[in-house]
């Protein structure tokens, strides 16, 4: 079996300035395991576990993907996934072009065939930049929730299927097949 997704890249320059972004408004939380700036991207689509006879034939199904245009994207502010009322997502939201939300529900569409069950909740442009594990407090949540996030503009032209493992330091991300948009 093969952890799958779908993923909106970001240019390496937009990485960078994400990251820059973050140390800005905390430096000294080094406790807490950032995700590296090598993998912050926007997931379009979360597949799953699938066999991984299907790789091929999903990643092929996919070629749709170079039908749609340059995505533009623009930052817009952090905020947090909480579970049992504890923050364990922090996020940086994006503004997006509507056809965005076309291309997942093509997405979501085209991969049923495969048996991979729609996203039940409504698709949200963020990229994820830090998983919380225990208790971060109140000061570092506020430190986030008041940052004024400056505009970072930019187009993104490429997405990609990635395949995930799982290892006990963290994931690790490889990219399957690569798909440029017009």
């Amino acid at each position: 079996m093969h952890r799958l997704f779908v993923s909106l890249n970001l240019p390496k320059e937009i990485r960078d300035k994400i990251n820059a972004l973050r140390l800005e408004v905390d430096l000294k939380e080094n406790r807490l395991k950032w995700e590296p700036k090598e993998k912050l991207h926007l997931t379009l689509k979360f597949i799953g576990d699938v066999d991984k006879s299907l790789e091929k034939s999903i990643s092929e199904e996919l070629n749709f993907i170079k039908n749609y245009s340059v995505i533009y994207c623009e930052t817009t502010h952090f905020g947090f996934f909480f579970s049992r009322n504890r923050p364990k997502i922090l996020w940086l939201g994006l503004h997006t072009d509507k056809i965005i939300f076309n291309l997942v529900e093509e997405l979501n569409s085209r991969l049923e065939k495969f048996l991979i069950s729609r996203e039940k909740k409504k698709f949200t442009s963020h990229i994820t930049i830090l998983r919380i594990r225990g208790n971060i407090g109140e000061r570092f949540i506020e430190k986030f929730k008041n940052f004024e996030v400056p505009k970072i503009k930019f187009r993104a032209g490429e997405i990609s299927l990635m395949k995930s493992e799982l290892l006990p330091l963290g994931s690790v991300y490889e990219e399957i097949k690569k798909y440029k948009l017009k």
